[in-house]
């Protein structure tokens, strides 16, 4: 009978080390690959994080100062605004003009209704004719006293008396008299007139409506303008207070008519710097007989500067404010931060004058960073 034993005995295929072997290389390799592969990932994550935390700047070239303009916003008013309320009270019988209308003074333009007005005119009237006839009569009789005391037929203090009681009716007649120029006075007061020409911005009353006499906080019955002549009140900032100065003109725009350009000449000055602004008040004045202008538009005021001197100008952009006063940072040779103090002449608005500390063509950063120190690595990523 065979042996089976041989049969059934595990005998290990021929190659299988030889294979083994394969596989354990390519592992291997696969592993070297994938941690080179992250190593030089590892170095590209540092530099991109240094390069990071290095700042990036811009550089802008300094012009001199040229002089030039700058412009501020104007205050557009009338010349006249007269405001009308009621001197009486009463109803509105009537009224004659509405908004947009040209009037002229002493033009009427509503009628408040008259008739108690009249009637205590008339009033005020007979009793001054009362209290005269009484006074005439009071009169006579001192006359007639008088003669009688020439005579030595009346004493003496019957005389005063009687010379009190002229007087005292003297006093009422004159009281009468005020009485009836008073009522006069409101009687006319019932017509509205304008009290300068000019046209009719608002009316705030309508027929049958009640008016008070100075009541207070109520908004006048019309408003007249006059626009022939219009105001325009600007505020200078302090640092340009030294271009006022008698005469000086401006020119200025409003946005109604864009392109066009006015000129105002300086009326007055307030002469004196508003603390809580810091700014001048001026009133310019401009003829507006046209009257394409309008009361209470915006105009924005061109002024000119003079040609400055030696000096560079600085967008605002560059200034850094610290404790130590304004400067500007610039990038040395060896790329790192140095921050230059200097000293703003005129402030223009979007750019300033500086008359110290830079020269033109110098470069500085623009925008820099709000934590940028001096001896700070930078890196320049623009140059203009």
């Amino acid at each position: 009978m065979p042996d089976n034993r041989d049969v059934l005995a595990y005998r290990r295929p021929k190659g299988l080390r030889l294979v083994g072997v394969v596989l354990l290389a390519i592992a291997f390799m696969t592993a070297t690959a994938g941690l080179a592969v992250r190593w030089v990932e590892s170095r590209k994550t540092v530099q991109w994080t240094e390069e990071q935390a290095v700042p990036a700047v811009h550089l802008i070239a300094l012009k001199g100062a040229t002089g030039g303009d700058f412009t501020l916003p104007g205050d557009i008013q009338a010349f006249t605004t007269a405001g009308i309320n009621a001197q009486v009270s009463g109803t509105i019988q009537k009224w004659f003009v509405d908004i947009g209308t040209p009037v002229r003074q002493g033009q009427v333009l509503a009628q408040i209704d008259p008739r108690p007005y009249e009637a205590a005119l008339a009033s005020a009237r007979g009793q001054l004719a009362k209290d005269s006839a009484t006074l005439a009569n009071s009169q006579l009789d001192l006359n007639r006293y008088r003669t009688l005391a020439a005579q030595n037929a009346i004493s003496a203090q019957q005389l005063a008396t009687q010379q009190a009681n002229v007087a005292a009716q003297t006093a009422i007649v004159e009281t009468d008299r005020a009485t009836v120029r008073t009522a006069e006075i409101n009687l006319g007061f019932t017509r509205v007139v304008a009290p300068v020409s000019g046209i009719v911005t608002t009316r705030n009353i309508d027929v049958g409506q009640l008016v008070t006499a100075n009541a207070a906080g109520a908004a006048p019955m019309f408003t007249v303008t006059d626009q022939d002549r219009l105001r325009i009140y600007v505020r200078m900032p302090q640092n340009y207070s030294f271009l006022v100065r008698p005469g000086m003109t401006a020119s200025f725009t409003v946005p109604e008519y864009p392109g066009r350009i006015f000129t105002a000449t300086l009326a007055a000055n307030a002469g004196a710097i508003a603390s809580q602004s810091g700014t001048q008040l001026l009133q310019m004045q401009v003829d507006n007989e046209d009257h394409l202008l309008k009361p209470g538009a915006y105009a924005e005021m061109r002024f000119s500067m003079p040609k400055g001197g030696a000096g560079v100008r600085v967008p605002v952009t560059a200034l850094l404010f610290r404790d130590n006063g304004m400067q500007v940072a610039i990038v040395g040779g060896d790329g790192k931060v140095v921050l230059k103090p200097i000293r703003i002449t005129t402030d223009l608005g979007t750019v300033v004058e500086v008359g110290a500390g830079l020269k033109p063509g110098d470069k500085v950063i623009d925008n820099p960073p709000d934590g940028l120190q001096a001896g700070d690595t930078v890196r320049v990523t623009g140059d203009g």
